[in-house]
C-alpha cells in the first residue's frame, strides 16, 4: 500500500463523486443528503474550494478533502471523504497531513470542522487528527426526515 496525497484535478472528480455519493447513500455520516453530479462536485470541491486534495492508493482515488476560507481569510473550514466501499487504512490521516501543510503554506491559522452530532465516525476522526471541541450548535441541522441534530464545531490551530 502506497498512499500519496496530491492536489485534486478535474480527472479525479468522477472518482470523488463515486466516493461521496456512496457515503450519502449510507446516510448518517455527512450533512449532505442529495447525490452530487460530476459538474456540481467539480464546481464546489475543485473550483470554489481554496485547497482541494485527493489521496491515492496505488493510483486509485481513496478519498478527497477540501477547505474553504471563512470570514477570517486565515481560517479554513474542511470537508473530508474517504472511500467506504473499499476503505484504505490511513487515507484520512494522509489527507489531513497534506491539508495542514497546505493551509500553513497559504498563511492559514486554523482549520475548522463542522460535524453533525450523529456522525460519530467523523467526530472521532477529527479528534484523532488533533481537532479540539470548540462549541456545539444545538439543533443546527435538520435532516430530510425532519430529525434535528446538533452541529459540533472542532478546531485545529496550525
Amino acid at each position: 500500500m502506497t498512499l500519496i496525497a496530491r492536489p485534486m484535478t478535474a480527472e479525479d472528480v468522477p472518482a470523488c463523486v463515486d466516493i461521496i455519493n456512496h457515503i450519502i447513500g449510507l446516510g448518517g455520516t455527512t450533512a449532505y443528503e442529495e447525490p452530487y453530479t460530476v459538474d456540481a462536485l467539480k464546481a464546489h470541491y475543485l473550483e470554489e474550494a481554496d485547497i482541494s486534495n485527493v489521496v491515492e492508493d496505488n493510483g486509485r482515488i481513496a478519498g478527497f478533502q477540501a477547505v474553504f476560507a471563512q470570514d477570517n481569510p486565515t481560517e479554513y473550514s474542511v470537508g473530508s471523504f474517504t472511500d467506504q466501499k473499499a476503505p484504505v487504512k490511513g487515507a484520512g490521516a494522509v489527507l489531513m497531513a497534506k491539508m495542514k501543510e497546505d493551509c500553513r503554506a497559504a498563511g492559514g491559522t486554523s482549520i475548522v470542522a463542522k460535524i453533525t452530532s450523529d456522525n460519530t465516525g467523523g467526530l472521532a476522526f477529527y479528534s484523532k487528527m488533533g481537532f479540539l471541541d470548540e462549541t456545539i450548535q444545538k439543533n443546527a441541522f435538520t435532516r430530510k426526515d425532519g430529525t434535528t441534530v446538533d452541529r459540533v464545531i472542532k478546531r485545529f490551530v496550525l
